[in-house]
């Protein structure tokens, strides 16, 4: 019987990244009109518990919609591709993608597996799980912002390519050049051959995609406006959190659900471990998130300008463009 493979853990933040980080974004989303947040502060452990709440919602279709077609299409992208390795992108607890590693592992080629995310503990965790789960598996996870260490990714081994895998729509949280750029790249930071599995969330009803991310429990609300709460725990500020309402809309012209918190009131806020002081107008909005939805043809197209070729596609509508979501098979020429 195979011995578990102890996992390695390569750290490329810094200890005070988080709070550097967090100061510079404040400074610059707060400190210019129009005010805005980026979403990665959604996510302290308040938010994440708030987020995992939110995939079970029953307004929710994303998480599970895309699970269905891992569950269904799995041993079909495992046969697409020549991969050995997997990469995984803002990996957190690596759940949904073990499906994918069980493909892998019953095609008997699974050799190496490599989550990336910014949240150490929760990293170490999986590493370990799946090291136990898998055994002669390769973890080697890395502690990093994957829109800024890519370059780090372990090279490719000489018995097959490099799968990345990048789950949940996350792409659609970028703004259209914080995509282009993170998907040069990411195409850069690969050799021709290696692939990528690119998660998306599609265009729909809008009716569907507000009622998402309006849930009747308010739960989405409460994830949002933790967003302030991150705000006053680490850096001193007195934001109000009941001066705000919650404002989710369907940006039409740039398909995208956009969420934002609004001032209720004039108010002057004070942002002391940033060094800023904020003074609000009534109805003044602070965008805490983004969420694009996509055509498949567009992504492929996007895909294509970074260096990549689609190789296949898989929704939950088995082919006919009324899928709620998509898995894409990309690989680098």
């Amino acid at each position: 019987m195979t011995s578990p493979v102890e996992p390695t853990v390569s750290v490329l933040l810094d200890a005070d990244w988080a709070s550097g980080s967090l100061v510079d974004d404040v400074r610059r989303g707060l400190g210019a009109r129009p005010l805005s947040l980026p979403p990665k502060w959604l996510y302290d452990d308040e938010g994440s518990r708030l987020f995992d709440e939110i995939t079970r919602l029953p307004e929710y279709y994303p998480t599970e919609t895309e699970r269905a077609i891992l569950v269904r299409h799995a041993r079909d992208v495992v046969a697409a591709c020549d991969a050995t390795t997997v990469v995984e992108l803002g990996s957190g607890t690596s759940d949904k993608t073990r499906m994918l590693l069980d493909a892998f592992a019953s095609a008997g080629r699974l050799e190496r597996f490599v989550p990336v995310d910014v949240a150490e503990q929760t990293l170490r965790e999986a590493a370990d799980m799946l090291s136990r789960r898998y055994p002669g598996l390769a973890v080697q996870a890395l502690v990093g912002d994957f829109t800024l260490h890519l370059a780090h990714l372990p090279a490719r081994t000489e018995t097959g390519s490099r799968m990345v895998a990048f789950l949940g729509s996350t792409i659609g949280n970028l703004y259209v050049e914080e995509r282009r750029a993170f998907l040069g790249a990411l195409a850069d930071s690969l050799e021709p051959g290696d692939w990528l599995l690119l998660g998306t969330d599609l265009v729909k009803p809008v009716d569907r995609l507000v009622a998402a991310y309006h849930d009747a429990s308010g739960t989405t609300e409460a994830f949002v406006r933790n967003s302030l709460r991150v705000l006053n725990r680490e850096l001193g500020a007195d934001f109000d959190l009941g001066a705000f309402s919650y404002v989710p809309f369907w940006d039409g012209a740039m398909e995208r659900m956009d969420l934002r918190l609004r001032s209720e009131a004039p108010q002057h806020v004070r942002i002391p471990g940033a060094d800023l002081e904020l003074d609000l107008a009534l109805g003044e909005e602070i965008r805490v998130e983004i969420s694009t939805k996509f055509r498949t043809h567009l992504i492929a197209e996007e895909l294509t300008d970074a260096g990549f070729g689609v190789e296949r596609v898989w929704d939950d509508g088995d082919g006919v463009p009324t899928g709620d979501f998509a898995l894409t098979l990309a690989r680098r020429r």
